[in-house]
């Protein structure tokens, strides 16, 4: 890799900021608030990520979401990234940060274009980790790639 490619990598994924480092997914508990608010032909739900870590965290940008079945496969298409501004969200252990998470009615998309399915839950990658976590939450899912049946913003306080 040259030194032209990793100054790149650094300023595409920004740095936590001085004393706090990036939330890792084995030190944070994903849940979804369930009271969610209905628009439009979909619901909205705060996605939790709550740092149970010892110390202080950052998270920036956007957690990775898709629907799963029973057995822990994807679902249809992951979910759709909501253009908004971003902040780094330093968080102290014990406190929480929010991702508004969007599921569309699939009644909304074609039979044979969506193909319903009832989703066991979702597989959240908190932003810029590699692992996951697993939320049970059964909803009615597309099992066919391509409709945006998810969509979700990226973290907040």
């Amino acid at each position: 890799m040259g030194v032209a490619t990793v100054a790149l990598a650094a300023a595409a994924s920004p740095a936590a900021p001085a004393g706090s480092a990036a939330c890792r997914t084995a030190g944070l508990v994903v849940w979804l608030d369930t009271e969610g608010s209905g628009a439009a032909g979909s619901v909205y739900y705060k996605l939790e990520l709550t740092n149970l870590s010892p110390g202080a965290c950052s998270l920036f940008g956007y957690p990775g979401v898709s629907a799963i079945d029973l057995r822990g496969r994807q679902v249809g298409s992951a979910a759709a990234r909501n253009p908004m501004p971003r902040r780094t969200v330093t968080l102290a252990s014990g406190q929480t940060a929010t991702a508004v998470l969007r599921i569309a009615q699939v009644v909304n998309y074609p039979r044979a274009v969506c193909r319903p399915v009832t989703a066991a839950g979702l597989r959240v990658y908190p932003p810029n980790e590699t692992a996951s976590k697993l939320v049970p939450f059964p909803f009615r899912a597309c099992s066919r790639a391509g409709p945006a049946f998810l969509a979700v913003g990226p973290v907040t306080r």
